[in-house]
């Protein structure tokens, strides 16, 4: 299954009023977390695998990227990322990443910004960065953490008087499908351990250079709910390298 919810009029209006969707890159709370881990754009042909509004694409190119290419599965996310964040130097393409064939060693970094979750199987994909990119590339990609998608519901466990009690986490070494609830629609995402992400990478031929749990930042604290996401993970950043 190639997950395509954001064509869906209904769940694409939802994800456009969500601040990460309004805000850009100021609006997710991962980003500076994830800005640390990126390499130096100047002169790069990067890749961006999932590419959305094309947020990360633009930055990219701003900090003088030769080439970016961004690719999604969505065209509604395509037709706003051409609008917003075009330029003579960034391209988009409609496709699955897993049905990307590309040239060898034709990118010198790859991106991937909370895709990779809805990616069946994660090792020939891996794989297949690992040939897209020349020696010493940069590969950098945020996933939904796997304590956050191993139960599968992605919510909390409520009391009877609606508190929060605790996140629950079950079936952790049951890889596999999950239907998760996003934005009030279900949505098919994929589990798969941390050992499986880290692993695979060794495997592929791929240096670890960090790993990240990013935590909310101090300027989002009084933001609704932002507080209780001390209480568990929510997402997991990866930096790696072609050896």
């Amino acid at each position: 299954m190639k997950e395509n919810k954001y064509d869906d009029q209904v769940f694409f209006d939802k994800y456009s009023g969500m601040p990460r969707s309004r805000m850009g890159l100021a609006g997710a709370g991962e980003w500076p977390a994830l800005r640390e881990l990126l390499p130096d754009f100047a002169g790069k042909r990067v890749l961006d695998l999932g590419c959305g509004y094309g947020w990360h694409c633009q930055y990219a190119a701003d900090r003088g990227a030769a080439h970016v290419l961004g690719i999604d599965l969505s065209e509604k996310m395509l037709e706003r990322a051409r609008r917003e964040h075009g330029g003579e130097r960034i391209e988009y393409r409609r496709a699955a990443m897993e049905d990307l064939d590309l040239p060898e060693g034709s990118f010198d970094a790859v991106l991937s910004s909370l895709a990779f979750h809805y990616v069946r199987d994660f090792g020939p994909l891996a794989e297949n960065i690992g040939q897209w990119l020349v020696e010493g590339g940069a590969f950098v990609f945020s996933v939904e953490h796997p304590v956050f998608t191993a139960y599968g519901s992605q919510d909390w466990y409520y009391g009877e008087d609606g508190r929060i009690l605790h996140f629950p986490v079950d079936n952790y070494y049951l890889e596999g499908p999950r239907e998760a609830v996003f934005l009030g629609e279900h949505v098919i995402k994929y589990h798969r351990t941390l050992t499986t992400y880290l692993d695979t990478l060794l495997q592929k031929g791929f240096a670890i250079r960090r790993v990240v749990e990013p935590q909310p930042p101090e300027a989002m604290m009084d933001l609704p709910g932002m507080r209780d996401e001390m209480r568990r993970p929510m997402m997991l950043l990866v930096s790696a390298e072609k050896r």
